[in-house]
């Protein structure tokens, strides 16, 4: 009997494979979500330089387009303090001081991203998430939670916020430890310290809702907020605008692309992150051309909806995670909370001290500054320098270090470009320096003497691997470790082609180059086991210049018998 074919859906489906026994853990989990969401999307909206509600304004569309779209079971999209601050960074100078025109430009700015993603995903150009290598993503991530812990920590204290990158807002926090407000750094420790109890000791409850819930009991019992405790203060009610802002033409939405692509780039990379790592904890793969599609979406009904830029959050998924989630049911579940507050509940979280909500923000990323994975990272480096893998764990670890520290320094948009270059880098500097093995005869099999030191190698003769195909990029590398292994009393040098699948002709130029001047040292050059497109390219060769002499095998090439020339 054949197995079931799984279902595949394209709308909502991250859903596709629902299971009943879901529905309660990814109804507490949106409860909880809900509760950081609506607080989290108002400070966002005042960053973003727009009127707080507009933060609720973009929550709602875009948590039901992402779910109908996206291909993360867990990653909740809505406003984001990094592209909150890059969206009023890039329209402050296209309004000129305009406060409406301001407000207008910003939902044309989340239009516009939103059209950019969808062209991104439908092109395919999920493939670019590809080149981000895993290192730099954790690096990324890393960096990424670090800068949101140093932005609450002044609220947590009561104290004024710094301007500028991680450590100039650890260095002003440090300076305002004198200042602290007492009360508040009471509420905000305890508020910490009970959701991170909560999450240690009892799982099951849901930590972040309970603690938000008793803050603003205690606000509403004891007065708090007039005795100089923050509050997130009044919220306007009702259902936003639908359709395009006024007063945005066609040359200002041409104005928005470049903004978009940078704001795109940011959100997807941040949700990217996010989305990787729950499920990789859940067990299920991530589409980066939906994640495109599911980020665009989500953007494109939070500007018709009169709402600013969204992103996919790192902060608000680690609370959906945490509180039992299972799949966009939750994110579902938080969009008509969203939709109800606006409706009835906005006074609800006007007594919300912004101590209790920079707790919970806390809790949930500080499980993502995993300092251990980049501590293995240089483990592996120091252990296995002296090793074929030497070069690739010194450049994972430094990537993952450039890109965590290039968020710390220079914020997110400049940090994830270091992180892209620094993962072409790696890219280029891997291919461009394959591992050439020097081989030894165990039995019937050729083997890389770093492995198997104790073989012992052919007198007179040199065989040898490289463990990639070989173009230009690395040819002269190849080259120079053959011609490094070549010794007075060598005869024979033998590339066993078996692990180069493919060559160019800039490779087989050096081949054929490599061949003279060995056989100027009167040592002769033998090709074995070519494969693939490696035997193509050179098959077709010209008779002369390019020629080689190829065998089947590696001991027919050191027997000289039943070759072909290529």
């Amino acid at each position: 009997m054949s197995a079931p074919r799984t279902r595949t859906w394209w709308v909502f489906g991250s859903l596709s494979d629902y299971q009943r026994g879901w529905l309660r853990p990814d109804i507490i989990a949106g409860l909880t979500v809900w509760a950081v969401l609506v607080p989290e999307a108002l400070a966002y909206a005042t960053i973003a330089g727009v009127p707080p509600v507009v933060g609720l304004y973009a929550a709602v569309p875009s948590l039901i387009l992402y779910a109908a779209a996206g291909s993360s079971r867990h990653l909740i999209v809505g406003p984001m303090s990094a592209t909150a601050a890059l969206s009023a960074a890039m329209i402050a100078p296209l309004a000129s001081g305009d406060d409406t025109r301001f407000v207008a430009l910003s939902v044309g700015l989340a239009i516009v991203t939103g059209l950019v993603g969808l062209l991104a995903g439908f092109m395919r150009l999920g493939f670019i998430a590809s080149f981000i290598s895993e290192p730099v993503l954790k690096g990324f991530i890393v960096g990424l939670a670090l800068t949101i812990i140093i932005g609450q920590v002044p609220k947590l204290l009561g104290v004024d916020k710094g301007e500028g990158n991680f450590f100039v807002q650890a260095w002003t926090v440090i300076k305002e430890l004198g200042e602290v407000d007492g009360p508040t750094v009471v509420i905000g420790l305890l508020s910490l310290a009970m959701v991170l109890g909560v999450k240690r000791w009892l799982p099951l409850v849901p930590g972040s809702l309970l603690v938000v819930l008793l803050g603003i009991t205690a606000v509403a019992l004891f007065g708090l907020d007039d005795r100089g405790i923050d509050i997130v203060g009044h919220i306007d009610s009702g259902l936003p605008t639908m359709g395009l802002p006024s007063g945005v033409g066609a040359e200002d939405y041409l104005d928005l692309v470049g903004p978009a692509v940078g704001v795109l780039l940011i959100g997807f990379a941040e949700g990217l992150g996010a989305a990787k790592t729950y499920a990789a904890k859940a067990g299920y793969t991530i589409d980066a051309n939906r994640e495109l599609v599911g980020l665009g979406a989500a953007n494109l009904g939070s500007g018709i909806c009169s709402g600013m830029v969204v992103n996919g959050s790192l902060s608000k998924t680690a609370v959906n995670g945490g509180a039992g989630a299972k799949s966009q049911v939750s994110g579902l579940v938080v969009a008509t909370l969203t939709l109800l507050t606006l409706l009835f509940l906005t006074g609800l979280f006007e007594k919300l001290p912004e101590a209790t909500l920079s707790a919970v923000v806390i809790a949930a990323v500080i499980d993502l500054v995993d300092f251990s994975s980049l501590a293995a990272l240089y483990r592996v480096w120091t252990k296995r320098l002296g090793s074929i893998y030497g070069h690739a764990a010194r450049a994972d670890f430094a990537a993952a270090v450039a890109a965590m520290f290039g968020v710390l320094l220079f914020d997110t948009l400049p940090g994830l470009i270091i992180g892209i270059v620094v993962s072409m880098l790696l890219l280029l500097y891997r291919v461009s320096k394959p591992h050439v093995a020097a081989l030894a005869k165990d039995g019937t099999r050729w083997v890389d003497t770093s492995s198997h030191p104790d073989l012992r190698t052919l007198d007179g003769v040199v065989v040898v691997r490289v463990e990639s195909g070989l173009f230009f990029a690395n040819a002269d590398h190849v080259r120079d470790q053959i011609t490094g292994m070549v010794t007075t009393g060598t005869t024979t040098v033998i590339l066993d082609a078996e692990t180069s699948p493919f060559i160019d002709v800039s490779a087989a130029q050096m081949l054929a180059q490599l061949r003279d001047s060995l056989a100027r040292k009167n040592v002769s050059f033998r090709v074995a086991r070519d494969i693939g497109q490696f035997r193509d390219v050179l098959s077709g060769a010209d008779e002369g210049a390019l020629k080689v002499d190829v065998y089947p095998t590696v001991s027919q090439a050191l027997e000289g018998r039943d070759n072909t020339s290529a």
